[in-house]
This record gives C-alpha cells, structure tokens and sequence, in this order.
C-alpha cells in the first residue's frame, strides 16, 4: 500500500489488520485514498480526523467517536489527547462512557491505566518521528475486558 507523498504500511501491520474484526484509526489518515486503501484491508474502519488530514477527510470523518466494542466495554478515540500532564483524568472526564480512549497526534506509544480506565496511543506504523520503532495497537476483549497490545513494526 503506497501512494504518492505517503509511506507504504508495513506488510506485517497489514497482516496484522486482515485478523482483526474492527480497525480503529487515531487520525493523520492524510487523504481519502489512503483511507480507501485501508478500508481494502477487510474489517470495518472506524477513523476520526487528525489535524493533517486532507478537506476531503474533514467532510468524512468525526472529530470523536465512541464505539462499543462486542462483549461490553466502549472505547473512545480521539486524535489529540492534549498535554501529558492530567492527560487520563481529562480524557476520564470527556468520555464518561467509555472504559479506554485511544489517541494519536504525538505518535508515540503510550498505555495508562488508572482505576479501570486506560488510555492508549499505539504509536504509527508509518511515521515513527520520536519513538523508538514504528507501532500499531491490537485491543483485545476478554470476558467483557478491554486489553491492550503494543506491537513493534
């Protein structure tokens, strides 16, 4: 999967993808044919807007969504989580529905958990920046459990 201007997704995060029964995307698609080649992958696609995305994405996807996952809990997701400091205690506050929020915008992987409610940022397949390795994020439900993997790419 490239395109012009882009970075191909790795083939093991697209391997990874075709065996998940929904993928949640934290914004920075960038264009709508980048979200067409992701959505090709097989499960359903759940995205929200990130801050470079293109006008066309800005017309398709929300800013936030709040999905309940099979087995119970809800997860949240979100681009931008705002600043570290009180960052799982404010996004607690914003999605009182859900059990997790997942975000992205810094692209550096984060897991926290407080309480019962966990934020996460699986980091980007892509777009490494600072982190130490690119990343994806795979959510398991386990007896109505939301558990969280951080995959190195």
């Amino acid at each position: 999967m490239t395109g012009t201007g882009r970075r191909a997704l790795p083939t093991a995060c697209v391997e990874a993808l075709r065996g998940c029964d929904l993928i949640v995307h934290a914004g920075d698609v960038m264009t709508e044919p980048a979200l067409v080649e992701i959505e090709a992958i097989g499960p359903p696609v759940r995205a929200v807007l990130g801050n470079v995305d293109s006008p066309e994405l800005w017309k398709r996807l929300p800013h936030e969504l709040v999905i309940p996952l099979e087995g119970g809990p809800r997860l949240a997701v979100v681009h931008d989580a705002g600043p570290r400091e009180g960052r799982l205690e404010r996004l607690r506050l914003r999605f009182p529905e859900a059990n997790a929020v997942v975000f992205g915008h810094s692209h550096l992987p984060l897991h926290e958990e407080r309480g019962g409610f966990q934020i996460f940022n699986p980091g980007s397949p892509t777009e490494r920046r600072r982190a130490p390795h690119h990343s994806m994020g795979l959510a398991h439900v386990e007896n109505g459990a939301l558990r969280f993997e951080l995959v190195a790419l």
